[in-house]
């Protein structure tokens, strides 16, 4: 869905309220109509009604949202998928062909990792890893056949940073193109393709969505052939979202704005906390949005020891929502990196810090580390 409206010179705040979101012209009605239907009625064949005809191909709910996506990372067109893993395979599979190869994080998210690892290697796609946070390994990682430089930044778990402006220049002189997944980042607190990327994709599950209850992915860009060609794969393989996942996206990113200041706020005292007590080794905090990782003193048993005596902090897989979760990425959201180039410590303790009290999170974390 390509973005055309004036929203590009408000304030995020109000893109996030009002980008593709305007009061509907037939009743008024201030939230975009959850449209649940399957397909549209045509006036003679071929006759389409604002170009909608079957529901699959594109849906007014799911336009809304493209629009609101595009506008607040500042780019021309947005595709709305049924998960971030969705969006990630249409990208993929839209970027590469057999014999390419890609380069991706040597701490990429365990989904990404495993699309690529079991299932695209055997469609003839190489691929090799490095650091995110070192531009000059990324450029040695690139080889005449790379066609894609694909980062996450911070990464997934590690919270690692990428200089994404000069990966960009790096990629685009090896003639490669550069997809950054902004998952946790959002584009709150970075927007990729200002900083050069051709792509930016979203699991918009976690913060844009913000409530723990939808699951959902996008893909942004400014370049109209790639949108294309992710609006041939979104129809062709039909990873779309419903309309009702979609309307609960669109009511998210009406308070991100609001809600990633709490997370930052809250996340930072935890920090704080976590930084000066001696059953940590490490924090990891890139210093903005709602992720915390940490390393136990105590190793892997510490580690599960405080999974187990968290109590407002729920042990769950995901972050982003409005209520803290904790997980132990080596045995649940990346375990299918073990063995791997990719493997997690298993020490690590991953903080999805929420938009609690924040006196009550520091208690909790305060008596569950002893």
């Amino acid at each position: 869905m390509t973005h055309h409206d004036s929203s590009d010179r408000q304030g995020f705040a109000t893109r996030a309220i009002h980008a593709g979101q305007e009061p509907d012209p037939r009743t008024g009605a201030v939230n975009v109509p959850i449209y649940a239907t399957s397909t549209f009625a045509q006036d003679g064949v071929g006759g389409l009604r604002e170009g909608f005809e079957y529901a699959r191909t594109g849906n007014p709910t799911r336009a809304a949202l493209e629009t609101a996506l595009a506008a607040l990372e500042g780019g021309a067109h947005g595709r709305a998928f049924s998960s971030g893993m969705a969006a990630t395979d249409a990208a993929l599979r839209a970027m590469l062909r057999p014999g390419d190869h890609l380069v991706i994080p040597n701490d990429a998210y365990g989904g990404t990792f495993r699309l690529i690892d079991k299932v695209l290697v055997h469609w003839g796609i190489d691929y090799s890893v490095a650091p995110v946070g070192d531009t000059e390994a990324i450029a040695a990682a690139i080889r005449p056949e790379t066609k894609l430089v694909w980062i996450e930044s911070p990464t997934n778990p590690l919270l690692n940073v990428a200089d994404i402006a000069a990966v960009a220049t790096a990629t685009h002189a090896a003639g490669a193109r550069l997809v950054v997944d902004n998952t946790f980042a959002t584009p709150f607190y970075q927007r990729p393709l200002a900083l050069g990327a051709d792509v930016v994709l979203h699991s918009t599950t976690k913060y844009l969505g913000g409530h723990s209850d939808v699951i959902g992915g996008a893909l942004v860009t400014d370049d109209a052939e790639l949108d294309a060609a992710f609006g041939f794969l979104q129809n062709g393989a039909g990873g779309v979202p419903g309309p009702f996942d979609v309307f609960l996206t669109l009511r998210g990113l009406k308070t991100l704005a609001v809600r990633m200041e709490r997370h930052t706020a809250n996340a930072r005292a935890v920090v704080e906390l976590l930084r000066g007590h001696p059953g940590v080794s490490e924090v990891l905090y890139p210093g903005y949005a709602g992720m915390v990782s940490i390393r136990l003193a105590g190793g892997r048993e510490a580690a599960l020891d405080l999974c187990k005596k968290l109590e407002i902090f729920t042990l769950a897989e995901s972050l982003g929502g409005v209520e803290s979760l904790v997980e132990l990425p080596a045995a649940m959201t990346h375990a299918s990196t073990a063995g791997s180039l990719l493997e997690v410590p298993d020490d690590l303790v991953r903080l999805s810090v929420g938009i609690e009290d924040v006196e009550d999170l520091l208690g909790d974390l305060t008596r569950a580390l002893g």
